[in-house]
């Protein structure tokens, strides 16, 4: 279910959970990792004695996490629905897949059931994937357990060097922008952008989810993949220090800043339609000043 083509999904349960701004800063900094930086990670990884029992935890804790299918299992209650908007929709699996295959895509050799990693590359990962399921887990682990998944990746970090910026495309400008305004927005722009979800659900429901696909399609076509995936994870560490509460993102918000990130990182590909439905709801809130003319005036 997780992916860097469905980054949004992925966001969408990073931005419900505990841990989850943790986790997006994990795989962000694995988007931006160089080859000279696996050994410095590499180094870090504790005994697989040590991890065994470690994992032992986290097998436990993954197998208490509720999923959507769960939850929805039964009649429909109000604490169902409550239940519903904080199960994610993937699994830890999901992520360690999506860490380990699509993020780090590069540090495999060959494909399929022969692809392997070096030592280095393999170790690597593994400190980046107990660091991930620390934060994913975090309401789940033992505060002992999440501390020592987590140790190996806080020290490694404070050894690798300073990353290069993150990748955000051609409409750099016009991303941070976003992001800029949903760190800094207020409360009471945070109601607005809750009442802007209700009104574009009425006015256009089956719209949205089609523009999001061309988005999405757009951004794959462009090899912008990576480019909206890190868009997303920064946006789910900018709504964990906004005023939108974790019931605001499950039910709906979310979704209208996350199809605005998709459409200003294919700003230049996307049919005019396609881009006014997606970033017309944010600019109802934010107001236009922070968003650069584009070159060829669509939107």
């Amino acid at each position: 279910m997780y992916s860097l083509v469905s980054a949004s999904v992925l966001g969408f349960d990073l931005t419900r959970l505990p841990g989850g701004e943790a986790v997006a800063e994990v795989l962000l900094r694995a988007l931006t990792l160089r080859a000279d930086d696996l050994p410095v990670l590499a180094a870090q990884l504790p005994a697989a004695d040590d991890r065994a029992g470690l994992w032992a935890d986290v097998q436990r804790a993954a197998s208490q996490v509720p999923t959507v299918r769960d939850v929805g299992v039964g009649e429909l209650t109000i604490g169902t629905l409550a239940g519903i908007r904080r199960a994610p929709i993937g699994t830890v699996d999901g992520l360690l897949t999506c860490l380990r295959h699509d993020i780090l895509s590069w540090t495999w050799i060959g494909a399929g059931r022969t692809a392997r990693q070096a030592p280095d590359a393999a170790a690597a990962t593994s400190v980046l994937c107990d660091a991930a399921v620390a934060g994913y887990l975090r309401d789940l682990l033992s505060v002992d357990a999440r501390r020592r998944l987590a140790a190996p990746w806080v020290r490694a970090r404070r050894k690798l060097a300073d990353p290069p910026p993150v990748d955000l495309g051609p409409h750099h400008g016009a991303v941070d922008g976003l992001l800029g305004q949903v760190r800094a927005m207020p409360p009471s722009a945070a109601r607005r952008l809750s009442r802007a979800v209700d009104e574009y659900r009425r006015s256009d429901p089956n719209g949205w989810a089609a523009s999001v696909h061309s988005a999405s399609w757009a951004a794959y076509l462009s090899d912008r993949v990576r480019t909206a995936a890190a868009a997303q994870l920064l946006l789910v560490q900018a709504l964990d220090t906004s005023a939108v509460s974790a019931h605001d993102r499950a039910a709906g918000v979310w979704n209208l800043l996350s199809g605005a990130a998709q459409a200003l990182v294919v700003r230049d590909l996307l049919d005019t339609q396609a881009a006014h439905r997606l970033v017309a709801p944010v600019l109802s809130v934010f107001g236009p000043a922070w968003l650069p003319e584009p070159r060829d005036n669509r939107m």
